[in-house]
């Protein structure tokens, strides 16, 4: 479970703007109830869980995997995913 990450500038910008607490980033990463991969990128990877806070909205955290520590470059609610975790 990777419990180290940094935020890129985008992700710090994103979370903040999105209402999304760094404690949420940290939950999904910690404990994912799904990971998939990137369709473009090997490196990266999609994690996603349903936020109890946020009405049980699915939080989508991507992060690069192949960097030490890990970094996250987004996260989102992602609309598709509501009612499937």
């Amino acid at each position: 479970c990777p419990a180290h990450f940094l935020l890129t500038n985008h992700a710090s910008v994103t979370l903040r703007e999105r209402g999304i607490s760094v404690e949420w980033v940290r939950r999904v990463m910690e404990r994912p109830r799904l990971c998939l991969p990137d369709a473009g990128d090997p490196e990266l990877l999609h994690e996603l869980v349903p936020i109890v806070e946020r009405e049980d909205r699915v939080l989508r955290v991507v992060y690069n995997s192949g960097k030490d520590p890990l970094l996250v470059v987004t996260a989102y609610f992602d609309r598709a995913w509501r009612g499937l975790l």
